[in-house]
């Protein structure tokens, strides 16, 4: 009988890592409620681990994209309340109704369907207005406001309970945002005059960090969560840590200069060249992007250059003043020696999409 074969690539995920930055959260904006953001997969550190783990940390809700987010939560056990961040299909939303889900609306189609299955079920069911302050995403826009208000108020099952938008610049446009806030208080203000808002959102982790909302009373920290900042801030030094990415060493090969390495030979040695395969590739959502761009890996206390394109399970590393690697080895590709933020930066991409393009063949170990 063979023995179980070791894990070629995985993540590793500090839940109390991501407790602690939560607190940082907290921290700056002390009066302000939170809905840690735990969409895709938690920013690829997995839904439902995280979120048992946040769910008696005090919070209000948890950001997902999509009723089938939400339906995760609620088969998970976990009893903080789902808010759904994106527009809901019509099919979708007699089980939001059902089990209580909160979600937005940006046109009185939503409103009156959701009017309608509240009655049916002989309930009050809450409802956040979106308004579009510049995202161009979803939201009613401002100036349609006062008519809109005039509307849900003949809806007797809804309860308009809070208003949100979202800042779509707030790490590169500062002026802009800074009227975007004003904007969004001249929303608040219209709504206020109908609807007892309970809850008041605009900020994600930028404008959380970088920005005083007076008007706001809840936040949705979702990067910051998982040890990055988006923008600098006096919380930089204290973030954890959350993910690192890992893999082992599976072939060491001695190549003789002019070997090309890899497809299109977009490397060639110039030298005796000692190479470590590596089992990791673009399929586990190590990025292709990365290729020949002086990206590196973490080996036995040493940093070793990547070699040529990153294929779709494995990549190469020059190890060749490293004679003790061997097969089996464990590599490091990003985490505690090598920061998210280079790798993303070297693939000309944003850390959201490094996190949450690891791919589900990649197990997390927690």
């Amino acid at each position: 009988m063979s023995s179980e074969s070791p894990a070629r690539a995985w993540a590793c995920v500090n839940l109390e890592a991501i407790a602690h930055n939560l607190d940082i959260a907290r921290q700056a904006l002390p009066d302000t409620e939170l809905m840690p953001v735990v969409k895709a997969g938690a920013y690829g550190h997995g839904l439902e681990p995280v979120a048992r783990r946040l769910d008696n940390h005090g919070i209000s809700f948890f950001g997902v994209a999509n009723v089938g987010e939400a339906r995760r939560l609620l088969r998970a056990g976990v009893r903080t309340t789902p808010f759904i961040l994106g527009p809901t299909f019509p099919a979708e939303r007699e089980e939001i109704v059902q089990n209580n889900w909160c979600c937005t609306v940006s046109s009185v189609e939503e409103a009156e369907h959701f009017q309608s299955l509240a009655a049916l079920q002989n309930k009050e069911f809450a409802l956040h207005v979106a308004v579009d302050t510049g995202m161009g995403r979803e939201g009613f826009l401002p100036e349609q406001l006062g008519s809109v208000a005039a509307l849900l108020k003949n809806m007797p099952n809804l309860r308009i309970e809070g208003v949100m938008s979202h800042f779509p610049s707030a790490d590169e446009d500062v002026p802009f945002t800074q009227d975007e806030i004003g904007l969004f208080g001249d929303c608040v203000g219209t709504l206020q005059q109908h609807f007892d808002l309970r809850y008041r959102h605009i900020a994600a982790s930028a404008g959380e960090l970088g920005y005083e909302v007076p008007v706001a009373n809840l936040a949705r920290p979702g990067l910051l969560l998982y040890g990055v900042a988006p923008m600098a801030s006096i919380y930089d030094g204290v973030l954890r840590t959350t993910l690192s990415l890992h893999a082992r060493v599976t072939l060491v090969r001695e190549l003789p200069a002019g070997h090309g390495v890899s497809y299109g030979r977009t490397h060639v040695t110039n030298r005796p060249t000692r190479v470590a395969t590596i089992g990791i590739g673009y399929a586990d959502g190590w990025n292709r992007q990365i290729s020949n761009k002086g990206a590196r890996v973490y080996i036995n206390g040493h940093y070793c250059p990547m070699l040529g394109r990153v294929t779709m399970d494995q990549i190469m590393a020059d190890v060749t003043d490293l004679p003790e690697v061997k097969s089996g080895d464990e590599v490091e590709l990003f985490g505690e020696h090598i920061p998210v933020t280079e790798v993303a930066e070297k693939a000309g991409t944003i850390v959201w999409e490094i996190f949450t393009g690891l791919g589900p063949r990649l197990p997390r170990v927690y």
